[in-house]
């Protein structure tokens, strides 16, 4: 199979990117996102017709944020979009006439890394993307491991603390509640009201205030020192990487890749998250470690992996 497309179904835009076999972008298209379920299909369609224009196209791969079925084809639940039991690959198919596969979004990134970035020469890699919410893939014995019904590696909704915080899924104590982007700001808000004198800087990043910090405050002022700021990343690469310790007791991976808006930071998140995926590894002193690294392809992973799933059919 020669060129795919894949398309990456973002919260203010939607990508179509020509993708060839070793995973370069040979063009894209965007659109802004819908705020209607019939809406984003329509988008959908409309991005494919015009980025194959110039090309010959094969088959699509759409990665949608939600569960997807075990045949890919339907959205079971999309949290931001309105799709329950949303038949998405019928509908695009009819469209465009091309055969199309679904996945989860995070699937697409996890297999854009193992193919084409971080994940390239292990066999065995568990990814995870630390952006607003908390993905992940599994890559075991080469091939995308989805579950029984196609739902698996939904990593940021296992409990790690019972009765915890109160997560949009509707559970209590959801990993992505303790390590995410939301969850870095919120830590770094609580510490500057607890502490304001140790986040001078942070604050005046923003409009002075702790309810006016964001994320892209955090890492300028991390990087400048600030205490608070310093501190907020630390607790967040805390959690992540006693996170990741409980995966490798499940899946013992050659290899973690940290992915999404967070891991963008580099080793200012990652070598604490490494230090503590050393401090919580079960017998870490008598086993292998599996390697941590940062993803490679940035926000074009799912797009690129939903290409090659396409093409792997």
């Amino acid at each position: 199979m020669g060129l795919t497309i894949g398309v990456d179904i973002g919260g203010t835009k939607i990508a179509a990117g020509v993708v060839d076999e070793e995973g370069t972008i040979l063009e894209t298209y965007k659109v802004p996102t819908p705020p209607t379920a019939d809406g984003v299909t329509d988008a959908i369609c409309a991005a494919v017709s015009e980025v194959s224009s110039n090309h010959t196209i094969d088959a699509v791969g759409i990665g949608a944020a939600g569960y997807v079925d075990d045949k890919r084809a339907t959205v079971l639940f999309a949290p931001n979009i309105n799709w329950r039991h949303e038949p998405l690959k019928d509908k695009v198919e009819q469209r465009i006439g091309l055969p199309v596969v679904v996945e989860n979004d995070a699937n697409c990134a996890a297999w854009g890394e193992y193919r084409f970035g971080a994940g390239q020469g292990h066999e065995d890699v568990i990814c995870i993307t630390l952006g607003t919410g908390l993905g992940g893939g599994i890559i075991i014995g080469n091939k995308l491991r989805r579950g029984r019904f196609g739902v698996a590696a939904e990593f940021g909704h296992i409990r790690v603390v019972p009765d915890g915080l109160l997560c949009g899924c509707g559970s209590q104590g959801c990993w992505e509640q303790y390590a995410s982007g939301r969850a870095l700001v919120r830590y770094a808000r609580q510490r500057a009201n607890a502490t304001p004198e140790n986040a001078a800087i942070l604050l005046a990043l923003g409009d002075g205030t702790a309810e006016g910090i964001e994320g892209k405050h955090i890492s300028q002022a991390a990087r400048q020192g600030d205490l608070v700021a310093v501190d907020a990343f630390r607790e967040l690469a805390r959690w992540a990487g006693a996170g990741l310790a409980d995966l490798a007791s499940l899946f013992d991976p050659s290899a973690f890749i940290v992915g999404g808006g967070v891991s963008d930071e580099g080793d200012l998140v990652l070598d604490p998250i490494r230090k503590s995926f050393k401090r919580w590894l079960v017998g870490g002193a008598w086993r292998p470690h599996a390697q941590v690294l940062a993803a490679q392809l940035g926000g074009e992973a799912g797009l690129v992996g939903a290409a090659d799933l396409a093409r792997q059919g």
